[in-house]
């Protein structure tokens, strides 16, 4: 029994916790995602930001800058070349995206088994959404929302009939509209500037290090404070389910069998008719007392031995 307890201890102790720490330096569950970051030091031009630790592979970074990416077959000159600055930011935040092991927090599975993930309004800093709307107001689209529905019957993204190619002002009025649209709200864009810890940088210059490591630990603070309840209702399921178990595979006492009278106990030496007590005046008494009856001789088996005698 004491066993069981030590490995119902033990069992408590290895539960898994859900904890903020688990948004951290992970990457997406993707195609091209790598299972967990790490060095890279062969990424192209604008991923080097991400060479210490990077969730892209040399090969992904350098599909990553191509007009038609062989990464998803989308093509950036679907309305036409593409002006070089604008090409640029987008080269930069499909960098951001593939190699980033910064973006925990706004992690979200996807699809009916679960089994993808995507990120969800991360917020980009308002320098970024701004100068990446101001050096594409004069390149070309025909959609509003990347992620939506192109043609690609020809096996690369084309406009859909009936949309029109117009200058980016006309699908993204603002920088905030860009930011937000562009990928189905991958992206959102925040108020705070750069440097202030609250918001994403989607490029930055290597010497000066990764800024976005302590915006990831800001805004996975939250579940980090919400994990001891987390752990402790986890750890109550568990040893419950555990308490019911050892319950059901820990052996029932078996009832202890009742004894059998032993020749010479008390009641067996007890006359079974007491004689009268001292100082009567019965026939008894002046009778004198009973004669005893003669004791039997033990039983003796065929070897000679006594045998036990029966009560």
């Amino acid at each position: 029994m004491e066993r069981w307890w030590q490995l119902l201890l033990g069992l408590w102790m290895v539960m898994p916790v859900w904890a903020g720490d688990e948004l951290l330096n992970v990457c997406m569950k993707t195609k091209h995602h790598k299972r967990e970051p790490g060095p890279e030091d062969k990424l192209y031009e604008e991923c080097i930001p991400w060479a210490e630790k990077a969730c892209c592979t040399a090969s992904t970074s350098w599909h990553a800058h191509l007009d038609v990416s062989l990464l998803y077959n989308f093509s950036l000159l679907h309305c036409g070349l593409m002006m070089p600055g604008c090409e640029e930011h987008f080269i930069q935040a499909v960098c951001f995206y593939e190699c980033s092991p910064n973006l925990g927090p706004w992690i979200q599975k996807v699809g009916s088994s679960g089994q993808g993930e995507r990120i969800r309004d991360a917020p980009l800093c308002r320098e970024d959404c701004e100068q990446w709307w101001e050096d594409c107001r004069t390149s070309y689209t025909c959609r509003s929302d990347w992620l939506g529905s192109w043609d690609w019957s020809r096996g690369k993204s084309r406009c859909p009939a009936g949309a029109a190619c117009r200058p980016f002002p006309r699908y993204f009025p603002t920088p905030a509209a860009l930011c937000q649209r562009i990928w189905s709200g991958s992206f959102q864009a925040s108020p705070a500037r750069r440097g202030s810890g609250r918001c994403l940088q989607k490029w930055f210059e290597p010497a000066r290090g990764n800024p976005n490591e302590a915006v990831a630990r800001l805004f996975a603070a939250p579940a980090r404070a919400r994990a001891p309840a987390r752990r402790l209702s986890c750890r109550l399921a568990g040893l419950a389910a555990l308490s019911l178990l050892l319950a059901v595979l820990s052996p029932r006492p078996r009832p202890r069998p009742r004894p059998r009278p032993r020749c010479g106990s008390a009641w067996a030496r007890a006359a079974p008719f007491p004689g009268p007590p001292q100082g009567s005046s019965t026939a008894g008494a002046l009778l004198g007392p009973r004669p005893r009856e003669p004791v039997p001789e033990p039983e003796r088996s065929v070897l000679g031995a006594p045998t036990a005698p029966l009560c």
